[in-house]
């Protein structure tokens, strides 16, 4: 089973992370968290763990409407918000991917109408912000 919506962009690595941020934007997502894996393993694991990895971010981006109305019909489904967003590009790649968790996962877990209209709706919401950074890039 696929669990992410994925593009993959001719842009550098910080203007993905750029345009994807302005894309979500216009979704109505703010970005709530980042993770710098990158940084995080280097840190922890060493410098050679942070090349592996190249440069990969974890935007958790939120749509305060959708998960309003995705915690009203089922309050477990806190545990799978924000929706997570990466952006990454391995050393040497001609692309950089931007992935994005497929809200239908999220449906698939809840036997909750209201989730699966909520999961729409963000899915919807997700794959034209994916989708407005290929077209301008």
């Amino acid at each position: 089973m696929a669990y992410t919506l994925t593009t993959q962009v001719p842009l550098s690595y910080p203007d993905a992370v750029e345009a994807i941020r302005a894309a979500l934007a216009e979704q109505g997502f703010g970005v709530l968290t980042e993770i710098d894996i990158r940084k995080t393993f280097t840190g922890k694991l060493g410098p050679d763990a942070g090349d592996a990895v190249g440069d990969y971010v974890i935007l958790g981006a939120c749509n305060p409407n959708l998960a309003s109305r995705a915690l009203a019909a089922e309050p477990q489904m806190g545990a799978l918000l924000p929706c997570n967003v990466v952006v990454r590009r391995a050393q040497g790649a001609d692309a950089t991917t931007i992935e994005a968790i497929d809200p239908e996962t999220m449906a698939q877990l809840s036997t909750s109408d209201g989730v699966k209209a909520v999961a729409d709706d963000a899915g919807t919401r997700l794959r034209a912000a994916l989708a407005a950074v290929s077209q301008n890039s």
